[in-house]
């Protein structure tokens, strides 16, 4: 291609440039050549944090590759504009030049290409001059391919999913089932199917369709459109051959999880967000992977639609995005119809191309992991494995119907223990805002593929461990994580983060000695705690070693700490007060001979 301007390849920059800190094998770029903008990352996947993704380095360029290929004036398809491929090619050029002051190397560089590069009508010339510039191969991923890189990214943003994956880019849309459990991914055999209903396509379609046409007709031609994508939808599901099992599942309870990625969906994700706050229903997590709506919600088009139209400024949701709301909408609109079963829950996920051709990489063993515990092991004590069995020895083993709620899982006691002292250097009077803020706003805010659910959950027990104690304003935000959960779950994060609080200041160091225990903890369901033995609840017991002396005067000690926990079971502080959820939680504490 003539007539542009000839780019310097890595190589030939001078020697300051072309020189870093030295390679690090363990250092991935992606360059994901989208419909709608461009986005160059680099992460770091070595060990331990390898499952988390953990990013160096992102930046995304405003060019849309899609817009690029239409005249403004007639609307005609056109060619990628060679002050366009300039463009890109500065771009490129620009984030080789730090990948090579981060240390990537140059064979963990990707670049790689979907629907608006594969549709455009000189890809080979652009292609062509990507690779002289860059020295990189441009890998083009083929629609099926595209969407199966989509769900892996979906995949990488949640421990265990079951469910439908869809991602919605610019210039396409790609559908697919999937189910993912201790690292292992299934999708679909038949791939993923694709269809040009981007938000950007889907946009200029139904523009097309109205175009010299009076209201009627317009009408009656996007309806008729609306049917075709409808037919093509359950078509869709239907090759994609939903296991029988999965689709029952659906049935029983309501409809199909939607797991949601991509650019399009995100947007409609973030003016579900702001629709709460809009009706007064603040959310507390401003984080979109993990966030969920229920069907009520992601279908209320209207609604949406209105707040595009009328709201001054939506936080996430560009000018660009604002202007395809009437198109997600719409397709939005046919997916209700068409989704077998219907839909029960719509999940917003950060995952695509980067997410994606990464956790392809990950060997099971590692992608099984738990992100939440994965990111706080950098923040482990010594003895954390220890202190996390000493939590669970407090929880009563299942009984007679009772049982401890199975979303606090392991691995969210065991990020407890992880970051039990994580704010402990700090003054009371912001240890406790700080841990409550931590896992939204705080340092572990960016970790990916945390649900909500688990990051309040953390928030919320490690507050309750430095006290409680918040200054007023911060309590309605307390409140709001609460609302993410049930009362049985926030009275539990309570009843933990006491128990937390009495064991960081049993062991102020985080390390026990095995051969010195100080205190073990065992609990049980009991039926007799009141004066009058009628009361239910948990008696914890709470046994120290013997001694002759006790210069540390832990027992008086404990005596005093206890009591915090003891409170939890108070009616007063149950969730929702006295009629509210709770139980009675008896401690014993007892001299043994633990030795």
């Amino acid at each position: 291609m003539g007539g542009g301007p000839q780019f310097p390849s890595v190589a030939e920059l001078p020697q300051s440039l072309a020189k870093g800190p030295g390679e690090k094998t363990n250092l991935h770029a992606v360059i994901d050549l989208g419909s709608n903008g461009i986005r160059c990352s680099i992460t770091d996947l070595s060990p331990p944090t390898t499952r988390i993704l953990p990013t160096v380095h992102a930046r995304r360029f405003n060019i849309s590759l899609y817009d690029a290929q239409f005249d403004k004036k007639t609307g005609d398809r056109i060619p990628i504009p060679q002050k366009v491929i300039n463009r890109v090619i500065g771009v490129l050029i620009r984030f080789q030049i730090v990948c090579v002051e981060i240390g990537v190397q140059q064979k963990n560089i990707r670049i790689i290409a979907t629907e608006a590069t594969r549709l455009a009508i000189n890809a080979k010339e652009f292609i062509e001059a990507i690779q002289q510039a860059t020295n990189i191969a441009v890998d083009i991923l083929p629609k099926e391919q595209e969407g199966i890189i989509g769900a892996w990214g979906i995949a990488s943003g949640f421990s265990d999913i079951e469910g439908l994956a869809m991602d919605l880019g610019g210039g396409s849309m790609q559908m697919t089932w999937i189910r993912s459990h201790a690292g292992n991914v299934h999708i679909s055999p038949k791939g993923a199917f694709s269809f040009p209903y981007g938000a950007a396509a889907l946009t200029q379609k139904l523009a097309d369709l109205k175009k010299g046409k009076d209201k009627d007709e317009a009408r009656r031609a996007t309806d008729q459109f609306r049917g075709e994508m409808e037919a093509n939808f359950r078509k869709a599901w239907k090759d994609l051959e939903i296991p029988d099992d999965l689709a029952e599942k659906a049935k029983r309870q309501g409809g199909f999880n939607l797991y949601l990625s991509g650019g399009g969906f995100r947007g409609w994700g973030y003016l579900l967000l702001y629709m709460h706050q809009a009706r007064g229903e603040y959310y507390p997590i401003s984080i979109i992977n993990g966030y969920s709506a229920p069907k009520e919600d992601f279908q209320n088009t209207e609604a949406l639609k209105k707040i595009a139209r009328t709201a001054h400024t939506i936080f996430r949701v560009s000018d660009r995005r604002r202007d395809q709301v009437p198109s997600v909408a719409f397709l939005v609109n046919a997916l209700a119809e068409a989704v077998p079963h219907g839909i029960k829950e719509a999940n917003f996920c950060q995952g695509g191309v980067r997410e994606g051709v990464l956790f392809q990489k990950i060997v099971p063993v590692i992608r099984q992991q738990d992100p939440l515990e994965v990111a706080t092991i950098s923040l482990a004590p010594e003895s954390a494995q220890a202190i996390s069995y000493l939590m669970l020895a407090a929880i009563p083993r299942p009984e007679d119907g009772k049982h401890f709620p199975h979303s606090i899982s392991a691995h969210v006691i065991q990020a407890l223990s992880n970051a039990l002292y994580l704010h402990a250097p700090m003054s009371k009077e912001l240890s406790s805002t700080a841990a409550l803020y931590c896992t939204s706003a705080g340092m572990l805010s960016s970790v990916h593929g945390i649900p909500h659910g688990d990051r309040a959950r953390l928030a919320l027990m490690l507050q309750e461990r430095y006290g409680g104690e918040l200054p007023p304003r911060e309590l309605d935000f307390k409140e709001r994580l609460r609302s993410l959960l049930t009362p049985a779950e926030v009275w539990w994060t309570r009843y933990l983060g006491k128990l937390a609080l009495v064991l960081a200041r049993i062991y102020p160091t985080g390390r026990i000695d095995p051969a010195r225990p100080r205190l073990v903890p065992s609990a049980r369901w009991a039926t007799d705690l009141g004066k009058k033995g009628n009361k239910e609840g948990i008696k914890l017991k709470i046994s120290i070693q013997k001694v002759a002396f006790d210069p540390t005067r832990l027992k008086e000690e404990l005596e005093k700490d206890l009591k915090k926990i003891t409170k939890v079971g108070k009616k007063k502080n149950w969730i929702g007060g006295r009629d509210g959820w709770g139980m009675k939680v008896k401690v014993i504490l007892v001299e043994e001979d633990l030795l």
